[in-house]
């Protein structure tokens, strides 16, 4: 099944007349595709719209539908490592760079000065000790426990801009936000020896009953957020807090090799079409660029490379510098003068915790982390539920189908036909989900889509249901019925819906 899921990819891409004038080889597999459409030619880019269009035949399956990353698609028994094998249709001589970045991912940092030299720099102030810690089995974060200390779920922090200075760096994209200034931009509630944490993360419930058309009643949990605890003084009196729950890993690089201007094609900011739909792309600074690219990564779209995300996850979550953020202390601030002035674990020759090379590496096993492939793709009852979807307008916001760029970097992205059910823009949710707190050019009520590959599989690697960006939903049922600004219309067809179409919503839903 594991080659057949190569060939499945690759015979797609062929028969599709994606690739041309090639010889594509997976596994021994090799086809001579000369004279299909030219690339970047006019045909092909009729071709690639007309295999990207959202179907309107749910009889049966669509071609290759089984292979929602293409001929990187994994195919693997369903486990709990299932989010955790790399691309399918990596060459067996880069799987020890997968390996070694694994390694890195899953690293425990320590404290500085330690005897283990390449992993001490730890903090001083942190939300986890690695990236596994957060990202569990490369899989989704979910909320603490009453009485326990949240690790995979953490609370950003923002303030209005104060002056002129700060207003100008907003409105030059040059920051995103601007931070507590005592306490950054997130809360980090653990500390090494001898440094305080900030504080802990409060979250109380209040239950919100939701009325089906045909009489179910669904209680939703409403959460309200606040600090306890707090070891540095108070915080601005204008604090803006957003929660924050670790993502999936899959499917990375695939969204990173998406065209830019078929994500920005899909955009209509001043809805002129009339559908009530206005995504708008996020625009953010690249510090690799130095400029302002379009964003991709995040809960508000707010990193344009999952490079960039990565960095700043070192950062933020565990307090390690890196080549792109060299600031040894993380996200302490000037206020927090201990912090700054601790021990740190950098390198002799580069002057970072996190070398050139381990970052080479981290990037190349976050972008490569497979998507497993689609289960049930013929089974009525998950052709029903798709047409459901589709019917519903879900599509509008969670775009079904890309084909990835030709010059993407990463030969494992090269022009894949891929399923990830997102646009990648910015949406407003409504005032049920606002977080109120903007983020570049995102505003308080609005968030990127995020993609649904893989999220059938949550309970299997993650242990639970919990969705949406702080995790309240305890189900997918609850996760669309918190829908609501651009969603609402929606929404209200699957409060309307019969019990069996909805049941069939969610059984297509659990097979992505």
């Amino acid at each position: 099944m594991y080659r057949s899921g190569f060939v499945a990819g690759v015979q797609g891409a062929v028969s599709l007349g994606l690739i041309a004038g090639t010889v594509v080889s997976f596994l021994g597999l090799a086809v001579n595709t000369a004279g299909a459409a030219a690339p970047g030619s006019k045909a092909e880019k009729a071709r690639i719209a007309a295999v990207t269009k959202p179907t309107e035949d749910f009889s049966e399956a669509e071609k290759f539908e089984q292979n929602q990353g293409g001929a990187a698609t994994v195919y693997k028994p369903l486990n709990t490592s299932i989010f955790s094998h790399p691309s399918g249709n990596m060459a067996f001589e880069k799987q020890l760079d997968f390996k070694v970045g694994d390694g890195i991912f899953r690293k425990i940092w320590v404290s500085a000065p330690s005897s283990t030299e390449s992993s001490d720099g730890l903090g001083p102030l942190f939300n986890s000790r690695s990236c596994q810690g957060c990202h569990l089995k490369d899989g989704r974060g979910g909320p603490p426990a009453v009485g326990e200390q949240a690790v995979s779920m953490f609370l950003r922090l923002s303030i209005p801009p104060q002056d002129e200075a700060q207003r100008s760096l907003l409105a030059k994209g040059e920051a995103a936000l601007i931070g507590d200034p005592t306490y950054g931009t997130q809360l980090q509630n653990f500390a090494i020896q001898g440094h305080q944490p900030e504080g802990e993360m409060v979250v109380e419930y209040e239950d919100v009953p939701v009325t089906l058309a045909d009489g179910e009643v669904v209680t939703l949990r409403k959460p309200t957020y606040s600090v306890a605890n707090l070891k540095y003084g108070p915080m601005h009196p204008e604090i803006m807090l957003s929660p924050r729950v670790a993502s999936p890993m899959i499917g990375l690089g695939l969204l990173e090799a998406i065209p830019e201007e078929d994500i920005l094609a899909w955009a209509d900011p001043d809805d002129k079409d009339g559908d009530g739909i206005s995504g708008r792309p996020n625009l953010v600074w690249d510090s690799v660029k130095g400029g302002l690219s379009l964003g991709r990564f995040g809960w508000k779209a707010g990193e344009p490379t999952v490079r960039q995300q990565s960095a700043h996850a070192f950062a933020g979550d565990i307090g390690i510098s890196t080549p792109m953020v060299p600031a040894s202390w993380g996200d302490c601030t000037p206020a927090q003068k201990a912090c700054r002035e601790a021990p740190t674990g950098d390198d002799a020759l580069e002057g970072t915790e996190v070398t050139k090379q381990m970052m080479d590496l981290v990037t190349f096993y976050a972008r490569n982390l497979g998507v497993p492939a689609r289960r049930d793709v013929d089974d009525p009852k998950v052709l029903r539920g798709k047409q459901m979807f589709y019917e519903s307008g879900c599509t509008a916001c969670h775009r079904p189908k890309f084909v990835t760029a030709r010059d993407f970097d990463g030969e494992e992205q090269f022009f894949q036909l891929i399923w990830p059910y997102t646009d990648l823009l910015l949406h407003d949710m409504g005032e049920g989900l606002a977080d109120n707190r903007p983020e570049a050019k995102a505003d308080g009520r609005e968030w990127r889509t995020p993609p649904l590959w893989g999220i059938g599989l949550t309970e299997t690697v993650s242990g639970h249901t919990y969705f949406l960006h702080d995790a309240r939903a305890r189900n997918l049922l609850e996760a669309i019925l918190w829908h609501g600004g651009e969603a609402e219309a929606a929404k209200q067809k699957v409060v309307e819906m019969s019990k069996a179409d909805r049941e069939a919503l969610l059984a297509f839903l659990h097979s992505l």
